[in-house]
């Protein structure tokens, strides 16, 4: 008969270090999912199972409190069984080797709790857990159904123990959220960019240009423009001759256009104007007639506004005034 409780016992044991990996299994796997990944997987399988992970991941408050729940009910009903069992295998061993019965009962029960946490560790929690990271949906999907059993049955103690986390919660002045944000600020998505990059993932350059991309929209046109110190620009009362004259000194094919210095900028021309004036005109055509409006932003404003505001007015580049109202430079959309 003792025999028969003791094997009873142990699979017991085994039986619920399967199911606190259960739990913990679906803990893992669903924190690891990413929502277009979940609603892809609807769309592209569209079964039990994957409407099923869809509806717990998007109940994730609620099932992470049934796992929890499920890790500590199993965890202890582990210990309640395995120790015992355990205890009375290592007493008759410990007795053999010269402990006294009461020595020998005590130093059993640590070894039994040792050996019984390290198994329940080891294959209820640590196996369950890199599995889950490293498969997060093909886990998820076996897994939800008998998790989502355990919390109906449970449903109303999980509920009770949400609430009286949320409303502590609240008093601590969060709002607790139902699911997992997946939005991702500039930093991360640059992280993520730069690490796909490194495994392989994603061509260096393609990642710089990428990295640069999410970089700029935090940049203000102070950081980004050309300091005015650099600016090569033109008189409004030069003539085509010498816009010409600059571009191929220069190398650059747009100039600002200002009368005395580019605190006074009137537009800006293109070295593409000049061939629309003859060339018998060009001595003598001034390029303050030729200048086009260019817009002015603030030195403060960041890249993705001053992006908006040369798309909008339809211009290749637009100047940046500092706090009195002066040119401090110039951003171009190349």
């Amino acid at each position: 008969m003792d025999i028969f409780i003791s094997i009873l016992s142990l699979l017991g044991f085994v039986a619920l270090t399967g199911s606190t990996g259960l739990f913990v299994a679906i803990e893992f796997a669903l924190t690891g999912l990413e929502r277009s990944t979940v609603d892809n997987h609807v769309r592209d399988k569209g079964d039990r199972s994957a409407h099923a992970v869809q509806r717990d991941y998007q109940n994730l408050s609620f099932v992470l409190s049934g796992a929890q729940l499920g890790i500590t009910v199993t965890t202890l009903a582990t210990g309640f069984l395995a120790e015992p069992v355990l205890s009375s295998y290592f007493t008759p061993l410990l007795e053999l080797v010269g402990l006294t019965e009461s020595a020998s009962g005590a130093v059993a029960l640590v070894l039994a709790l040792i050996v019984a946490t390290f198994l329940s560790m080891v294959f209820g929690e640590l196996v369950p857990k890199n599995v889950a990271i490293t498969m997060p949906l093909n886990t998820a999907r076996v897994v939800v159904h008998p998790v989502h059993v355990f919390n109906m049955v449970f449903k109303w103690f999980i509920l009770s123990m949400n609430r009286s986390a949320n409303y502590i919660v609240r008093r601590l002045g969060i709002e607790p959220a139902g699911e997992l944000a997946t939005a991702r600020s500039n930093q991360e998505l640059g992280s993520l960019v730069r690490s796909s990059a490194q495994q392989g993932g994603l061509d260096i350059n393609t990642a710089k240009v990428i990295d640069r991309s999410l970089q700029f929209g935090e940049a203000t046109a102070n950081e980004f423009m050309t300091p005015r110190s650099t600016i090569a620009y033109l008189n409004a009362d030069d003539t085509v001759d010498a816009l010409i004259a600059k571009s191929l000194e220069t190398g650059h094919s747009r100039f600002p256009v200002a009368r005395g210095d580019l605190d006074d900028t009137v537009g800006v021309v293109h070295v593409k104007d000049a061939f629309a004036v003859p060339r018998a005109a060009r001595a003598t055509t001034l390029l303050g007639s030729l200048a086009r409006k260019v817009p002015v932003v603030p030195d403060t404003l960041d890249g993705d506004a001053v992006l908006s505001t040369v798309r909008s007015a339809g211009s290749q580049v637009v100047l940046v005034a500092d706090e009195y109202g002066g040119t401090a430079g110039l951003v171009t959309i190349e």
